[in-house]
């Protein structure tokens, strides 16, 4: 691997570290930052939101700002470099305490980011979030 390969996967994985730094501490301005002006975000695995970075951010700081905590865990990350491109493939386990619920939920799945490279460094113009799971879903049926 040579240096700029090594460089690119770094910086990639802190773009990675800094939006689950952004989400747990509600700091929607840094998470602005991870994403070019023109980003497209899809959170529809969960029935959350599907837009622009500026709407999903939006969205996201009044839902989220309602609970008392998430964690994010991201890892397995794989990026296929493709000069100022790049297609990544990452892990999340994400517990959290969700408003009204005594009890932990937890969800888990891939971010599937298109990353570019910009004079500002690697940043997502396309975000997809696959959940493939989630346990204690407010929503969910008692058995």
């Amino acid at each position: 691997m040579d240096l700029q390969t090594l460089s690119d996967k770094i910086e990639i994985n802190e773009v990675l570290t800094r939006y689950a730094r952004s989400c747990d501490s509600r700091d929607w301005d840094l998470f602005r930052t991870l994403f070019t002006p023109d980003a497209f975000l899809d959170y529809s695995s969960v029935t959350s939101a599907v837009g622009s970075r500026d709407e999903v951010a939006a969205w996201l700081e009044a839902g989220l700002g309602k609970v008392p905590w998430t964690q994010h865990f991201i890892s397995n990350v794989d990026i296929d470099l493709d000069g100022d491109r790049a297609k990544v493939r990452a892990m999340f386990y994400n517990p959290m305490l969700l408003p009204g619920m005594t009890e932990l939920s937890y969800c888990g799945g891939y971010y599937h980011h298109d990353m570019v490279r910009t004079p500002q460094g690697w940043k997502s113009e396309r975000l997809v979030e696959e959940n493939l799971w989630f346990v204690n879903h407010p929503g969910a049926p008692t058995p």
